[in-house]
């Protein structure tokens, strides 16, 4: 052995046995968020949103329990954030382990090599945050015996032996995506579905919601419309690229409307897309499609729209006033719904972020918004009296 590997092994030796001190003396757990502001309180900042009025009782977050399923680049720092922020439990399932080729990303330590994920991630994540339960499954969701396990513990791992409040798929393949994609259709069971591209340039996240949304099985990728098999797709030799800063964004997307849709605030985004060579974040929405090949999906759907039906129809009439200002110039604020042209977009539901009125020259012209420049925009703006 040479003297640099030898040097590089007692480096991960002693960062093994710092990280074992440390363990072994964790901080004392606290059984109630503060909001006081002192050095000593990690809940300060975060209870900052309380007294801001972002969050009505961040502290709630102390009640919820979420599964995080796929433990990997996206995965181990989504559980890293939701434990920063002090959720009440995470249940992990994954059945890989680490290896020095995740080094690339954020989270593993080289020490932590040919441990399992789950393993290593709650080991780093009770040091972190020891007021959080952690809950691990070293296996795979996919098979038979492990899908039904996986199913349960979703129905009764809460922290009050209930069902949970939220999935989160961080895993990278068809296969594991399908399943949690069942066991939430049979379950009416909320849940979140992110990824990143195989030329790790790009991700996505998007929330299922059973019998609202589209469901994994509703708008199946290209994979599923071609009957290709997965496996076959997996060059022998060839890695996927990935980066922690795609991984890092999509996973901070991920958990940020998670909060929103435990903790009630904000919009939570139904899909966002990310696109890294063009800083482009598309949305937009999915139905679900009435001929799912799931028949959970179908039948969720079905209770999605009974549900509907039941709700009684709300009708807000809002009279309209018109306001003029008193000046010599008149001017009068409408309502956007007066009569007023609209210009669309190709793509259905999308607007243009401006419009151009008829008539910007004040003598009845009508200017093209197609062919109109510039400089005859700001020179018809000047004309304006």
């Amino acid at each position: 052995m040479s003297t640099i590997e030898e040097l590089k092994a007692k480096v991960e030796q002693l960062e093994a046995e710092l990280t074992a001190l440390k363990q072994s003396q964790p901080r004392s757990k606290i059984d109630v968020m503060s909001s006081e502001v002192v050095d000593s309180n990690p809940y300060s900042r975060l209870m900052a949103l309380q007294r801001m009025g972002i969050v009505k009782n961040y502290e709630n977050i102390r009640t919820f329990t979420v599964a995080v399923v796929g433990v990997g680049g996206v995965g181990s720092v989504t559980a890293e954030m939701l434990t920063r922020c002090g959720i009440g439990k995470l249940i992990l399932f994954d059945y890989d382990t680490v290896e020095l080729a995740n080094m690339n990303r954020l989270f593993f330590q080289p020490h932590q090599s040919g441990l399992s994920k789950v393993k290593a991630a709650s080991d780093t994540l009770s040091f972190i945050n020891p007021d959080v339960q952690f809950e691990v499954h070293n296996m795979n969701i996919t098979t038979i015996d492990n899908f039904d396990k996986f199913i349960e513990r979703l129905n009764i791992g809460s922290l009050k032996n209930g069902r949970i409040d939220l999935v989160l798929s961080c895993v990278d393949n068809f296969e594991a995506r399908m399943a949690i994609n069942t066991a939430c259709n049979e379950l009416g069971m909320n849940w979140f579905e992110s990824g990143v591209s195989e030329n790790a340039v790009s991700g996505h996240v998007q929330v299922v919601l059973p019998g609202e949304t589209a469901c994994f099985a509703c708008a199946p990728p290209l994979i599923v419309a071609t009957g290709i098999d997965e496996k076959t797709l997996k060059r022998d030799g060839v890695c996927a690229a990935s980066l922690p800063t795609t991984m890092g964004i999509v996973a901070g997307f991920l958990v940020q409307n998670t909060l929103k849709y435990l903790l009630d605030f904000g919009t939570v985004t139904k899909y966002l897309g990310y696109n890294a060579m063009q800083d482009f974040f598309p949305t937009m929405s999915l139905k679900p499609n009435p001929s799912c090949d799931d028949r959970h999906c179908q039948k969720q759907q079905k209770l999605y729209q009974e549900k509907l039906v039941s709700q009684p129809q709300r009708v807000v009439e809002v009279a309209e006033e018109v306001i003029v200002h008193e000046d010599d110039w008149g001017i009068e604020l409408v309502s956007e719904s007066a009569d007023v042209k609209e210009n669309k977009s190709v793509a259905e539901g999308l607007e243009l972020a401006y419009t151009v009125p008829d008539d910007v020259s004040g003598a009845g012209e009508s200017v093209a918004t197609d062919d109109v420049s510039l400089e005859e925009l700001m020179n018809a703006m000047k004309s304006l009296k």
